[in-house]
């Protein structure tokens, strides 16, 4: 228990103070810990370390100023507490493989990398804790697609590209957020739920309609990724559920999970 409280601590430093000036030290002083101790729970359940977590929250949120207002690329370098639109540019390019000038007419998803939800249950350890993560923002849109076809997405073969390298993993997650991403339309909602999972909420309330478009997603498996001169195969799982008429957090991330389980029988 002690060590969820730890995490959900500094998880949420970070998030006050994304657009500040935030140290390690800084946040293991808030929480009261060693820094050598909050490395190791960082890299046992979010499997990144600090630094690596401050950086992907912060391209993550850059991504979505980006979207939804007229900030220039400067200012937003400085936002988020880079000395340098040089620099700011090649640490967005590591998250999104775009340039920040290029992502607006590349993308409508900006939740790549959503914060980390960690809810103690009774059983739990971190790394199950940390595959949950945080739909507050979103709960007001879900909500009114009550009864809607959900698409929930699972990548088939990232643990072998991931052997490969963690660069290369990356570049297959993309490939499969960009897919969904450009089969969908401006009124659904795209969004991370897992390491290697996303749930589409497509407001469509016919099963055909929703399997039209799962398929649309599906016909792309197999297209590759390169990387360091090789090509890596990149296919999906796919199932189908609804957005409950009851809509709680846990039961309706349960529901994600397991439409993708059945989706791989």
């Amino acid at each position: 228990m002690k060590n969820f409280i730890i995490i959900t601590e500094s998880i949420n430093f970070i998030e006050e103070n994304l657009c500040n000036d935030i140290t390690r030290e800084a946040i293991a002083e808030h929480c009261h810990v060693s820094l050598s101790m909050l490395e190791k729970l960082f890299r046992y359940a979010l499997h990144i370390s600090i630094k690596d977590y401050i950086l992907r929250r912060r391209m993550t949120q850059a991504a979505k100023d980006l979207t939804e207002s007229s900030i220039s690329i400067t200012d937003l370098a400085m936002k988020y507490q880079f000395n340098s639109v040089e620099v700011f540019s090649r640490a967005f390019r590591r998250v999104w493989n775009v340039n920040p000038s290029q992502f607006k007419s590349t993308w409508r998803f900006t939740g790549i990398y959503p914060k980390k939800n960690f809810i103690y249950n009774e059983g739990d350890d971190l790394a199950m804790a940390g595959r949950k993560v945080d739909m507050s923002e979103s709960y007001e849109f879900i909500r009114q697609c009550q009864g809607s076809y959900v698409l929930c997405f699972d990548m088939q073969n990232l643990v072998a590209i991931n052997a490969v390298s963690t660069k290369a993993g990356d570049l297959a997650l993309l490939e499969m957020a960009g897919r969904i991403d450009r089969a969908s339309s401006e009124d659904m909602l795209l969004m991370r739920i897992g390491g290697d999972e996303f749930a589409l909420i497509t407001g469509l309330y016919d099963i055909k309609e929703a399997e039209k478009l799962r398929d649309k997603v599906l016909s792309q498996n197999g297209n590759t990724i390169s990387f360091e001169g090789r090509d890596y195969p990149v296919s999906l799982w796919c199932g189908i559920t609804q957005v409950p008429e009851r809509l709680r957090y846990n039961e309706f991330f349960t529901d994600l999970h397991k439409a993708i389980t059945e989706s791989k029988a």
